[in-house]
């Protein structure tokens, strides 16, 4: 109450700057060191000796007619061709057909297109084993590329307007994302690799560059880093215990089923642990940078708070983020597992044994470690933060700065004066300067190292 925010905000004492410097370089130079050790250097050539050709292709023409009758199937029995039945007629844009106009059947089953004219759409071109030189066209999916530009390009627009510099930053971090996603943690494990070493250390890469690059290199950034990489390691000890509690095999999703069967050394218990790493990890950023953002701010809005009691205002600021995060996980599982939550409606076992089954247990366990892991986060990052904000304070950081004024209370203001000046109608432009003393709306609060 009262403190002036005209001032920039007062930079780290040195001695907290070198110790942050001492803790987050070793980190960042082990993270680096552990990632050239782990990175993939014998990759797997992908086998595309059963691939199927496919071209691009825009539907000129749809003919739909009645479908014949099965003779060995009764009408009405499940499995009966129910259509749509006919031709669709494609002219192919690409291949050694391209600008010919080929038929194809209209697509039919389960997740088949529909398809209608102008349509961009994706061919399948199928050879007879039989006779090599006679070949047809199937149509397998619509072309997605164009829709997916425009939304990519209106995603990175609102981020761009909304956050400027900071929200281009942030697009170039999500881009570093994908790139370690893609070039380390994937390729590493689909070579042989420990996926829990190797998500832990991904998860590390990804947090250094992502949380430098969009929030800058200051203290309040470092003490989110060092809050995210206490709660990613916590995270994977709770992981590691809570999967061998429950003896989960990582076989609890067809995905896994079927990736076992192309790649048999994939450790997919490993592999059900990386994911929750990573999972864990956009909503850690999360939390930590938040946590981190309150102390300095509610240190700045009142230089007099001590160390504790900066603690103690920003932790409830952190359960109110808990209590509305840890429903965000548990949808943002429901979710991805919807089909898998329906299936337990025509399952006829009894709700204890389903609940307990490999595939249900496994995202319980999920859920439950990621939430550990981030109310871990708070009380970290929290205490972190009151240490390094509070630092130039003395020994027990109770007291405000020597030389920082004593904040002029504001005078009485009178009852009857305010009223009037409420209720009168406004004259001048419609805008006006800022009173001399009052805090500068875009001033940056963050502590520069």
């Amino acid at each position: 109450m009262g403190a002036d925010h005209t001032r920039p905000a007062p930079s780290t004492p040195p001695g907290v700057r070198r110790l942050l410097v001492v803790t987050v370089v070793p980190l960042f130079v082990v993270t680096v060191l552990a990632a050239l050790v782990l990175w993939p250097r014998d990759g797997r050539e992908a086998n595309s000796g059963g691939d199927v050709p496919r071209y691009h292709g825009t539907v000129t023409r749809v003919l739909t007619e009645p479908c014949p009758p099965t003779p060995e199937l009764p009408e009405g029995t499940p499995g009966a061709a129910d259509g749509p039945c006919g031709t669709v007629t494609v002219r192919v844009e690409q291949g050694p057909d391209t600008g010919r106009e080929v038929q194809t059947p209209v697509p039919s089953g389960p997740g088949a297109p529909t398809v209608a004219v102008d349509d961009e759409i994706v061919l399948v071109k199928l050879t007879d084993p039989a006779d090599p030189t006679s070949s047809s066209y199937n149509i397998a999916e619509h072309q997605r590329g164009k829709p997916l530009v425009w939304l990519v390009a209106l995603f990175a627009a609102a981020i761009v307007a909304f956050g400027r510099w900071r929200g281009l930053a942030a697009l170039a971090g999500l881009g570093a994302s994908f790139a370690i996603l893609l070039t380390f943690v994937v390729p590493g494990i689909s070579a042989g690799g420990s996926p829990l070493l190797i998500a832990i250390t991904g998860a590390a890469l990804i947090m250094f560059v992502v949380l430098y690059l969009t929030h800058g290199i200051t203290a309040q950034t470092s003490v989110a880093v060092l809050g995210t990489l206490g709660s990613l390691v916590l995270t994977g000890l709770l992981g590691s215990l809570a999967t061998a509690a429950t003896h989960l095999t990582g076989f609890g999703s067809e995905e896994a089923t079927t990736l076992s069967l192309y790649q048999r050394d994939v450790d997919l218990h490993g592999l059900l642990l990386a994911g929750i790493i990573i999972g864990s990890l956009g909503v850690l950023d999360d939390v930590t940078v938040t946590q981190a953002a309150t102390v300095t701010e509610l240190a700045h809005a009142n230089p007099s708070l001590s160390r504790l009691q900066l603690y103690r205002a920003a932790t409830r600021v952190g359960r109110a983020h808990i209590a509305s995060t840890v429903n965000t996980i548990v949808l943002a599982y429901a979710g991805a597992s919807l089909p898998l939550l329906l299936l337990l409606t025509a399952d006829s076992r009894a709700v204890g044994e389903i609940l307990t089954s490999e595939f249900l247990a496994q995202e319980i366990v999920r859920s439950a470690v990621a939430t550990l892991g981030l109310v871990a986060a708070v009380p970290l990052t929290t205490g972190l933060a009151a240490l390094v904000t509070t630092a130039g304070r003395g020994p027990a950081g109770d007291a405000p700065p020597a030389d920082r004024p004593t904040p002029t209370p504001r005078p009485p203001a009178d009852r009857d004066a305010a009223l009037e000046a409420l209720s009168a109608p406004r004259h001048g432009p419609p805008s006006t300067p800022t009173p001399a003393g009052w805090p500068e709306p875009e001033r940056n609060t963050d502590t520069a190292w």
